[in-house]
């Protein structure tokens, strides 16, 4: 039998994104959030929820664009950091040693050692409660090359992504590949 826990923000899983923007003097700022993911395949678009005290949140109303850096296992202490303090407060990127790169398509700087970036044309913004959800088009993917496949596409495996767990307030790593979407439920027929 299912227990009920309440009306609580969890869900599996959870993304640590490093969201990048500048803010209205042009200081690169990153923050992480965690609620998150893509919304729309045609045109392929990625939503983010944040609140309105937040650094972030007043960099992309100034703006009109963010990105979304994907962070590798090896790099969790650094994400978990972007995520603490606010940009008002320090220089992010300083402090950790990593590097604002300025993306080429949208008015927002990516994290260039994290290994996965979507750029971001902002598109749409709702209000929802204490948060503000901000829809990004994605203008680009970019992938460092050691991360890739055979075809050129990113790999998970390469990645090493890790997710948030908000009831535990943990990060976990992926697991094993357990089959192929659109395929493996084909045996059930």
């Amino acid at each position: 039998m299912k227990k009920s826990v309440g009306a609580k923000t969890i869900i599996y899983p959870t993304p640590a994104f490093a969201v990048g923007t500048y803010d209205k003097d042009g200081k690169p700022d990153v923050m992480t959030a965690a609620w998150g993911g893509i919304s729309s395949s045609n045109p392929p678009c990625v939503s983010i929820s944040l609140q309105k005290p937040r650094y972030t949140y007043a960099n992309i109303m100034e703006k009109k664009a963010f990105t979304i850096s994907v962070p590798s296992e090896s790099q969790v202490k650094e994400a978990d950091y972007f995520g603490i303090i606010s940009g008002k407060v320090e220089d992010k990127f300083s402090v950790s040693g990593l590097t604002p790169v300025k993306s080429e398509l949208v008015d927002a700087p990516y994290v260039g050692e994290f290994p996965l970036v979507l750029e971001c044309k902002l598109v749409h913004t709702v209000e929802l409660g204490v948060h503000t959800q901000f829809t990004g088009e994605i203008m680009d993917v970019k992938v460092d090359e050691e991360f890739t496949d055979a075809e050129g596409l990113p790999d998970i495996n390469k990645i090493k992504p890790f997710f948030y767990d908000p009831a535990g307030r943990a990060y976990y790593a992926t697991g094993k590949k357990l089959g192929n979407a659109f395929d493996i439920g084909k045996e059930i027929r």
